[in-house]
């Protein structure tokens, strides 16, 4: 089933990207299980509080099951950290919101994102991970330190996690997939990208008719690896440059359904 996708059109357009995924390993009792993604915030001068708004009203209105925060939610100041916990703090989802840090939230104030999303009720994932059980059945939401840092530790995360359990791992920068394919990840969640924030798209069809790659800073989308599946976000905030240009902003709501079709 292809992917579908829904224009928000806005001073700061969003895309909501819909993507059914298939597992082997899915319990059916989570069958159908609805992930909406929010990452690469970066509440700041280029991102205001009213668009960190929007994207919470609209990530509501998918009504997911679970919520992913995949890091950078600040730019350059700590100023910017309660407010945007704040807004965050809205989101709504059946068996949580959970988060893990980027890059450039170790740049501000890790620790202070960190308090600021709890006393929110975000549950932050550094180097561990939570169970969700449901009918008897249950999955694993893992999360790590961003991997440009020393406190990134996939194995902590993991730890004491049962073999062949389902298991999501938040990370902030996709290059963690050789490594959760390693260890067995079904479904990794990333941004750090932001599909590069201009798409050429001369470029990518050169590169696509020779069966080359996008390079890895331009990457989004899903991919995979073995078993392990990872959809990476271009996000909602911007650095750099203030603006994107043929690579909208995205919200992704995953589908998640067992191989068998259970959940469509």
């Amino acid at each position: 089933m292809p992917l579908r996708t829904h224009r928000i059109r806005r001073r700061h357009q969003i895309q909501i990207t819909h993507q059914p995924l298939r597992f082997p390993r899915l319990p059916a009792d989570f069958a159908g299980l609805r992930l909406a993604q929010l990452t690469d915030i970066h509440h700041g001068l280029y991102t205001r509080l009213e668009e960190v708004e929007r994207a919470v009203e609209l990530a509501n209105g998918l009504d997911p099951d679970l919520v992913a925060l995949t890091g950078d939610f600040v730019s350059h100041s700590a100023n910017f950290i309660a407010p945007m916990a704040r807004a965050l703090g809205r989101l709504r989802a059946r068996l949580g919101v959970f988060a893990v840090l980027g890059n450039h939230d170790f740049r501000v104030d890790a620790d202070s994102i960190s308090q600021a999303l709890e006393e929110q009720g975000i549950a932050v994932l550094r180097n561990r991970h939570v169970r969700l059980a449901r009918n008897g059945s249950a999955v694993v939401v893992a999360g790590v330190d961003d991997v440009d840092y020393w406190a990134h530790d996939l194995e902590r995360a993991l730890l004491g996690v049962i073999p062949k359990t389902f298991t999501i791992l938040l990370c902030h920068n996709p290059v963690v997939l050789p490594a959760a394919a390693a260890h067995g990840i079904d479904l990794v969640l990333a941004g750090h990208t932001h599909g590069g924030q201009v798409d050429f798209p001369r470029v990518r069809s050169f590169l696509d008719r020779r069966g080359l790659r996008l390079p890895a800073r331009l990457r989004h989308g899903l991919e995979q690896l073995g078993e392990t599946q990872m959809y990476v976000s271009r996000g909602i905030g911007t650095v750099v440059f203030p603006f994107r240009l043929r690579c909208p902003a995205e919200i992704p709501v995953l589908r998640l359904e067992t191989s068998n079709g259970q959940g469509g």
